[in-house]
């Protein structure tokens, strides 16, 4: 049997630092070295969530680094996820299931962060009670617990709030690695100053700092490495370089802005129409590796009418986009882009658009009642206050594929994916990660078959060669001995 390890958290200067993916390694990473990890995230704000297989809603990360670790994902990995539904409120999902909206400004109260009124019984939620409650169920099953902090450590405006990044390490005993980003610049003071506004006992439980998104020789930063550690107290346990061909599935709203390309000569052009609250844009990341596509994000009604291939993604707020889409002209845009022959695909809420109408007669969205659809596809939509969440298996073209559905709104077919003239709409998420469907869509622009996605065995294949790519990227720059020796100390 194993030596049990402390909990692990691995905490950042900032946003988009690469902690996420650092959790994914060492969840690998612990599985290849015989433990039985399990991720863990307290609080996640993110759009891109997924559907566990008892069919409740997480973070996306989560249910990525529980695909590292080799296990099913399950709700105490990420009990607390808010999913933005404007500048201002958020919508609240406490172990997987939506408990009702919050304005931001009340949620970051103390009050706020503490209770919130379920809008079923009006019964109080302490919050901070039940990510612990959360953390002990999953602690009971799995050793190490590698856990994700989020944003910055350092923002001591928050601190007596904070759910999810020091006070949950408190209660864990974890050992904390502080993760800076050097690419983006003021590396020594971001870290410096991560662990000097903690308090002294939070200090104590920082262990060590990871360097990522290394560029150039290797050897430059060596002098640096020692005057952190001096300036610090704290050991550099790796630097960690830049990588461009590992292939992990990332949720963070910053990455979404480095994929924003342009349209290119050779290739089949697809735009996913930029929208304000665009989800689960994960949806894309098979076809944008596809070596036959040029993938980009736009709401540009020239480039959108150049594109082979046009889809209207996922989003949080779907009447608030369509809204959007006929005010900046994209939906005109995407109509006549249909009638000159271009395909155009609906995913969730992207599908809800292309259909005749979407009715939210209680408000549940917000104050839209009613709006013509994009006038594609031959449905009617209605929001209801029911959230769908569930994994699926569908036929297409004599194969079995895989996805999940998260969505508010029924709409009136029986049909899983809908498909008119050059036109395919469906709910379900993960749809185009499936060799069959994007083969299907890219038939009619003459392409041959891609050997690397011809099938959805082959595609899980690939993407577990990608989580062992990582975690020998992460075993060859980070000193995997010194991080068991402190996982296992007794101090």
């Amino acid at each position: 049997m194993k030596q049990s390890l402390h909990p692990i958290m691995f905490a950042g200067t900032g946003s988009d630092v690469g902690k996420s993916i650092v959790a994914a390694a060492f969840c690998r990473i612990f599985k290849q070295d015989g433990y039985e990890p399990a991720p863990f995230k307290a609080q996640n704000m993110a759009l891109n969530s997924y559907a566990t297989p008892e069919g409740l809603e997480i973070g996306r990360a989560q249910a990525v680094q529980a695909e590292a670790a080799g296990i099913p994902c399950h709700t105490d990995m990420n009990p607390l996820l808010l999913k933005p539904q404007s500048d201002h409120t958020s919508q609240v999902i406490l172990n997987g299931r939506p408990i009702g909206s919050k304005d931001a400004y009340d949620y970051w109260r103390s009050a706020g962060v503490q209770e919130c009124r379920n809008t079923d019984d009006s019964s109080a939620i302490n919050f901070r009670q039940e990510v612990c409650k959360a953390f002990d169920r999953l602690a009971s099953h799995y050793n190490p617990i590698v856990m994700e902090g989020a944003g910055s450590i350092a923002e001591i405006n928050l601190k007596d709030r904070d759910l999810v990044n020091m006070s949950m390490a408190r209660h864990a005993n974890a050992d904390v690695i502080l993760v800076g980003d050097i690419d983006r610049g003021g590396v020594f003071a971001s870290v410096y100053g991560s662990i000097m506004l903690q308090s002294p006992e939070d200090r104590k439980l920082i262990k060590g700092i990871i360097i990522n998104k290394f560029r150039g020789d290797m050897r430059l930063f060596d002098e640096g490495r020692k005057m952190l550690e001096d300036i610090c107290r704290v050991p550099v346990l790796g630097v960690i370089p830049y990588y461009k061909d590992i292939y992990i599935e990332e949720e963070d709203s910053v990455s979404l802005e480095k994929k924003r390309k342009q349209l290119a000569e050779g290739k089949v052009n697809i735009a996913v129409v930029l929208l304000r609250h665009i989800s689960n844009y994960t949806d894309f990341d098979t076809l944008e590796r596809d070596p036959r596509v040029n993938l980009f994000y736009t709401n540009n009604t020239q480039d959108i009418s150049q594109a082979d291939i046009i889809i209207l993604p996922g989003t949080k707020s779907t009447l608030d986009d369509l809204m959007e889409l006929r005010r900046n002209g994209c939906s005109q845009a995407i109509q006549r882009a249909h009638r000159a022959g271009k395909m155009v695909i609906g995913i969730c809420g992207g599908y809800q658009m292309l259909g005749q109408t979407i009715d939210d007669p209680e408000g549940i969205e917000g104050d839209i009642k009613h709006l013509p659809g994009l006038g594609l596809l031959p449905i009617h939509t209605t929001m209801g206050a029911t959230k769908t969440t569930k994994q699926v298996t569908f036929q297409f073209e004599g194969q079995t594929c895989q996805g999940y559905e998260i969505h508010q709104g029924v709409s009136d077919t029986s049909e899983a994916i809908l498909q008119t003239d050059h036109c395919i709409g469906t709910y379900i998420h993960g749809f185009l990660d499936n060799a069959p469907v994007i083969e299907h869509i890219l038939r009619e622009k003459g392409k041959v078959k891609s050997e690397k996605f011809a099938t959805v065995s082959n595609y899980a294949d690939f993407k577990e060669e990608q989580y062992n790519k990582l975690a020998a990227h992460v075993r060859q720059y980070v000193d995997i001995e010194r991080i068991y020796q402190i996982l296992s100390s007794h101090d």
